[in-house]
């Protein structure tokens, strides 16, 4: 009984992380065209927090968003971003791409909120992750 009240926070937690990174998306101009899409309904592991679109680019914006208590200045940046993750959205991004038909420009992006609900939180904006081939668009993730 105790791990479901723990995935409960845990989840609450992550939906209050989201809801920051969207209020903190909207005050920056971008336009919320979707959340927590999942462009393949078979693969529950392939899903995309965010999806947004950036007026000033003119580009969708695919958002990660990672939800931690603390801000310690000693952890790595992105450090909840594995391989695998990487990975799932790699092809969760490319099925949106492909389901909606979009061939215009696009990027990824990462949201780091430090807080808890209730608490005041600081929110790390990560532009521009590389997660694409082409490497000329995207910054490494270190």
């Amino acid at each position: 009984m105790k791990r479901r009240n723990a995935e409960n926070v845990s989840v609450l937690h992550g939906e209050w992380g989201e809801d920051v990174a969207v209020q903190f998306l909207r005050r920056a101009g971008y336009e919320i065209i979707e959340r927590n899409s999942r462009p393949v309904k078979k693969d529950r592991r392939l899903d995309i927090d965010i999806v947004a679109y950036d007026l000033r680019n003119n580009s969708v914006v695919f958002v990660e968003v990672k939800q931690h208590a603390k801000h310690s200045p000693f952890e790595k940046r992105l450090r909840s971003v594995d391989r695998r993750k990487k990975n799932n959205l790699l092809r969760a991004c490319n099925a949106w791409r492909w389901k909606n038909s979009w061939r215009g420009s696009f990027r990824f992006d990462v949201v780091e909120v430090f807080g808890s609900p209730g608490e005041k939180s600081e929110v790390d904006h990560i532009p521009h992750v590389e997660l694409f081939a082409d490497k000329g668009r995207f910054v490494r993730w270190d």
